[in-house]
């Protein structure tokens, strides 16, 4: 009581609902404007709205008499977005950027807290709001600049004119059939950006007329801010008892009924689960757990439960690999659903799986290719294969999870026989369905069914090592006394053997001395193996001489190479024979090494000229780059035509190709074609930022 006389009512106000405007008003914010200056007096020119998705666009107006405007800016922006041509598309008509938009965005989803509030004549009246937008300024300007910058250079890029022209070439396309979509992928498809991005683009714009702050339709619109009626009998939903009022503020708690739990999917409750029958408790773990040991299994289930029965209810959800139960296929891939990842059908995903574990009945490695190999399914199913019951080990490939359960197949055998004939069922299923050859039937080692692996402590393994080592020395140190004992015998006994011709050695007499001078000359024809001009074999047997077969060779590469490039710097032939050269079999006549200058003096025998290109002083091409040959006479009818724009450049490091057509014509007259031309640049030159260029002598600093 002392607490409200010291704070005492000084006045009451009634609050009233107002809910005329409760669909329609919006709430405005300009976070990046003063409070002091406000939009109420700036011209807005335009405005739209899309209702369902609560986004505005507002277009005021700019002031560009202010003198903060800066005219020169405003023109160069416009000119920028719109080019210089004006139509109806146009952002900025008066050449001018004379105004600017706002978009909206959201501040919060859930505006049910917030009301707009007027007072009068000691009334409160509330709206709710439908929505607080707050406004920004958009650049979509400057998207539209950049996309008419990228426009310009597109149209600037060099290429021939007549391929523009062109009909565009048949090419083929393959046509693709859908696969039925999951629910899961249909969610993932649904929460996608891109799908948000064309529901919302889908939405039509409604368009908006604004009205000032100061217009008479404005001030009737604020009267729909008051509540309509004061009555009682228009109010009745707000009369209320005190009980029934609290009862509305604060709902008694209702008991639920308790329903059968139902079995969750990824989040395993222990209380509910044990719940369950025994059967649905082991499918369960299961499907959650995808391998298990026997003997976890039982510490996972309510104590006192059977094992025999427990070893019942598995064999109906899970199969026997190394001693541990894996979970069967068809109770992760029920009939007709599909993968996530592929939309193969269940009864593929189940086969691809089953093969899966067959393998891992075999062996306790398996290697993903070879399982992708058989089963023909997509990376993604394979990978959720084996991660459900092995891990993967790098440069080894996926081990079974679980070690080999030597105690459950020794106290259980007539289940591992039982398990063991399921398997030689579902093997030869396999071998129907994939073919199956010998090698994916033959297990790399013993089956990891029957035979428990073999342990071998750490001193064991160092005594063998050391015998094995001693062993192995005896036996190398024998092998190689051997050896040394052949070679010397060899040495003394074996004629001389020259280039493979083997010279028999005769005693020599003191009457008669032996002839040596054959012999002299034979090795001074040799150097490291390789005969010299005047000794050498093939000319004994009627063949051109080394250095002839070399020439001839190298002249038909040459020969190939101009008639496909016509143009090529010193430089890049010479990139070209190292590549002709590497792709020529071990020993090839090439292989002895070509000079400069050998290379150079056989492309001018073979008709080619030296084009003396002017290059620009502050060129940063190599002395092998600015030295350019030309086919002067390919035998073909544009022979003159390119000894014409061989001269052209030999004047001009770079020409625009109404020069090079112009040259063409006084030439040629009207006979000219525009193929001609086209055939003829293409066969000499390259084009880059509308001048044309000799092939090979564009430089950086040319282009700059």
């Amino acid at each position: 009581m002392a607490n409200e006389e010291d704070d005492p009512i000084i006045q009451e106000i009634d609050v009233y609902l107002a809910k005329s405007l409760s669909e329609k008003l919006y709430l405005f914010q300009y976070p990046i404007r003063p409070a002091s200056m406000t939009y109420d007096d700036v011209t807005h020119l335009s405005a739209r709205i899309k209702p369902k998705q609560q986004k505005v666009e507002l277009e005021m107006a700019i002031d560009t008499l202010n003198p903060n405007y800066c005219r020169s800016k405003g023109e160069q922006i416009a000119l920028n977005v719109d080019g210089t041509g004006t139509d109806e598309t146009s952002t900025y008509s008066s050449k001018l950027m004379d105004k600017q938009s706002f978009c909206s965005s959201q501040t919060t989803s859930n505006v049910s807290r917030y009301a707009a509030a007027i007072y009068r004549k000691g009334e409160l009246h509330l709206t709710p709001l439908h929505g607080i937008l707050q406004m920004r300024p958009s650049f979509s300007y400057l998207d539209k600049a950049d996309a008419k910058y990228r426009e310009r250079e597109a149209a600037n890029e060099p290429g021939d004119s007549s391929q523009d022209e062109a009909e565009e070439d048949v090419k083929q396309i393959t046509v693709r059939f859908s696969r039925p979509e999951s629910e899961q992928a249909r969610q993932r498809r649904v929460q996608s950006y891109e799908f948000l991005q064309k529901r919302q683009a889908e939405e039509h714009w409604v368009h908006l007329h604004y009205y000032g702050l100061r217009d008479s339709r404005s001030e009737h619109e604020r009267q729909y801010l008051f509540s309509q009626g004061h009555s009682l009998a228009g109010n009745t939903e707000l009369i209320k008892s005190p009980s029934e009022y609290l009862m509305m503020l604060v709902p008694p708690s209702v008991e639920e009924e308790k329903d059968k739990p139902v079995a969750p999917s990824n989040v395993l409750s222990m209380a509910q689960l044990r719940t369950l029958p025994l059967a649905d408790q082991i499918k369960i773990l299961m499907k959650n757990v995808k391998v298990i040991a026997f003997a976890n299994l039982m510490s996972l289930l309510a104590s006192g439960t059977d094992a025999t029965a427990a070893l019942r209810c598995i064999q109906q959800v899970a199969l026997l690999v190394q001693g541990n139960w894996v979970v069967k296929s068809d109770v992760l891939y029920p009939k007709d659903t599909s993968s996530p990842h592929s939309g193969v059908p269940a009864e593929v995903l189940c086969r691809g799986r089953d093969f899966v574990m067959w393998k891992f009945t075999q062996d306790r490695w398996v290697v993903r290719k070879e399982i992708a190999a058989v089963t023909k399914l997509g990376p993604e199913d394979v990978k959720d294969f084996l991660e459900h019951m092995s891990f993967l080990r790098i440069n080894r490939g996926w081990e079974f999870k679980l070690r080999y359960d030597e105690d459950f197949v020794r106290k259980h055998p007539d289940v591992v026989q039982r398990q063991q004939m399921l398997w030689m069922g579902i093997q030869a299923k396999l071998e129907k369905v994939y073919n199956l050859m010998k090698e994916h039937l033959a297990s790399k080692k013993q089956p990891a069914q029957g035979v428990a692996p073999l342990l071998v402590s750490g001193e064991q393994r160092v005594s063998l090592a050391k015998a094995k080592v001693k062993q192995n020395y005896g036996q190398l140190e024998q092998h190689y006394q051997k050896q040394k004992a052949d070679s010397r015998a060899h040495e003394l006994s074996s004629p001389t053997d020259v280039l493979g011709v083997r010279i028999k050695e005769e005693p020599v007499s003191d009457e008669e001395p032996m002839e040596t001078s054959a012999c002299d000359g034979l090795n001074n024809g040799l150097v490291n193996g390789i005969h010299s001009e005047e000794n050498s074999v093939d000319s004994f047997n009627g063949h051109l001489p080394l250095q002839e077969r070399v020439t001839q060779e190298l002249r038909a590469f040459l020969m190939a190479t101009f008639k496909k490039q016509y143009v090529l710097t010193l430089n890049e032939l010479k990139r070209l024979f190292n590549l002709h050269v590497a792709s020529l079999p071990p020993g090839n006549l090439l292989f002895s090494g070509i000079s400069d200058k050998l290379l150079q003096d056989l492309v001018m025998d073979m008709g080619c000229k030296q084009i003396m290109v002017p290059f620009p002083p502050q060129t940063t091409a190599l002395p092998d780059e600015q030295k350019v040959f030309a086919l002067w006479e390919a035998g073909d009818m544009y022979d003159q035509h390119r000894q014409i724009l061989l001269d052209i450049f030999s004047k001009n490091y770079r020409v625009r190709r109404n020069v090079i057509q112009n040259q063409l014509a006084q030439e040629y007259g009207e006979d000219l074609d525009k193929q001609e031309v086209d055939k003829v640049l293409k066969d000499c030159c390259v084009s880059q930022g509308g001048m044309w260029y000799l092939k090979g002598t564009v430089q950086q600093s040319a282009t700059s």
